[in-house]
């Protein structure tokens, strides 16, 4: 099986201001491997683990693309790795998060991260045995927010009591450089679609690049309406379509079929972050999920 590894360029690479708003500190060794249990998290404040303590992460692929045995691993630069859903802050302050790109945009391979596998590599997903593939390309960014989690025992009495979709919160990134498969952007949230994906629900967070050079200009929806024209429609209806060629039904929105603003989009992360602290605390059952933790 073929391996390389590709140490994130310069504008990529995590660092301590990437990734911790105070002096980096080693935590605590722990290692927390588990799929059942626990305490419950505080309410109203962002959790993270303080796994990631190295500004180096490196990303390290494991075949060859558009494979079934395709990973694209992230490892500390000692080789140890580490999962991009859990151990990758989501929190950087001042409104600003994390984000790693899985499907870079004008691209169809649907990559993900594989939530029930250890460390959560991104992968291609699969349908039958089948990679999968989306009828047309995608036109943003498009990946996850770490250390986020659509509770599927949680019913949303604001999106007509959907319940999570069992995955990490997805992001749309907006801005005009095209993003690579693991690469970690700091972004700040703009907008949030409620949408439902045959009953249950699916965040999109619309959000953009600090590094895009339109990124100060855009702050809110109206900011988006303003500087990117179209462009909350054509995300919603693209989402809304993408499942029409392969003979399912239109997926529908939530919220009055209209996008919501930043302060709603910065709850959906709140309560998702939330859900996530009680998974890997082990208040809620785990499932299939990998959900370990682990640092030096």
């Amino acid at each position: 099986m073929a391996a390389a590894t590709v140490r994130v360029s310069a504008n990529n690479t995590i660092t301590a201001s990437h990734i911790s708003k105070g002096p980096l500190r080693k935590p605590s060794i722990f290692n927390l491997c588990f799929r059942n249990g626990g305490a419950a998290a505080q309410r109203r404040r962002l959790f993270s683990c303080s796994a990631i303590y190295n500004p180096q992460i490196q990303i390290k692929q494991q075949g060859q693309p558009e494979t079934l045995d395709y990973r694209v691993f992230f490892a500390e630069d000692s080789g140890k790795k580490v999962s991009p859903w859990h151990d990758i802050p989501l929190h950087l302050g001042d409104g600003v998060f994390n984000f790693i790109a899985e499907i870079p945009k004008e691209s169809s391979a649907k990559m993900e991260v594989a939530t029930d596998e250890q460390y959560t590599p991104i992968k291609q997903d699969t349908k039958k045995g089948k990679l999968r593939y989306y009828p047309y390309n995608i036109h943003w960014n498009y990946g996850l927010l770490p250390q986020t989690w659509e509770d599927p025992s949680l019913a949303n009495a604001e999106v007509e009591g959907a319940f999570g979709d069992n995955d990490p919160v997805d992001v749309v990134e907006i801005g005009e450089s095209r993003a690579k498969t693991g690469q970690v952007l700091k972004v700040k949230p703009l907008a949030a679609l409620a949408m439902i994906d045959e009953g249950e629900l699916d965040w999109k967070i619309v959000a953009i690049s600090l590094d895009d050079p339109r990124a100060s200009l855009v702050n809110d929806i109206d900011d988006v309406e303003k500087h990117f024209p179209g462009t909350l429609t054509a995300i919603r209806d693209w989402f809304r379509d993408y499942k029409i060629p392969d003979g399912k039904p239109a997926n529908k929105f939530g919220l009055g079929n209209k996008p919501a603003n930043k302060d709603y989009a910065l709850k959906v992360i709140m309560e998702t972050n939330e859900s996530w602290a009680k998974l890997v605390k082990r208040s809620i059952p785990a499932g299939d999920l990998f959900t370990c933790i682990a640092a030096n």
